[in-house]
């Protein structure tokens, strides 16, 4: 059964804690990356818990589960463009944020899972 309110679900709040950090980890990068790398990682961390939000919100577990993919995806992006970053020397390889990225991926995942198996 989905949750009546997606604030509760811990998949949401550590993605929130991610995005937190995401903007904390990019203050740094370089003014001319302010509008294009900058700008795209930010809008992946936020992303993963507004589309977590929408699909809590929506009328069925199905629409849910549509949602908790779009997470995912966007996870694998944020964790793409981070990597990018880091090669290019503007994120240390060590940011709080890359660590973040595992540990939301398995609660999103999980919680894709659990919706799958509902429909069992």
């Amino acid at each position: 059964m989905t949750p009546n309110i997606h604030s509760d679900l811990i998949a949401w709040q550590e993605a929130m804690n991610l995005v937190e950090e995401v903007y904390r980890d990019t203050e740094g990068f370089p003014q001319k990356e302010m509008f294009s790398l900058t700008t795209q990682i930010r809008r992946a961390a936020i992303s993963i818990p507004s589309n977590l939000a929408e699909g809590a919100g929506r009328n069925s577990r199905r629409e849910f589960l549509q949602y908790v993919g779009i997470s995912c995806g966007s996870l694998a992006e944020l964790e793409t463009q981070l990597q990018l970053a880091v090669r290019l020397g503007y994120l240390q390889p060590e940011a709080k944020c890359l660590g973040q990225i595992s540990q939301v991926g398995r609660l999103v995942r999980g919680l894709r899972k659990s919706l799958r198996c509902e429909d069992d």
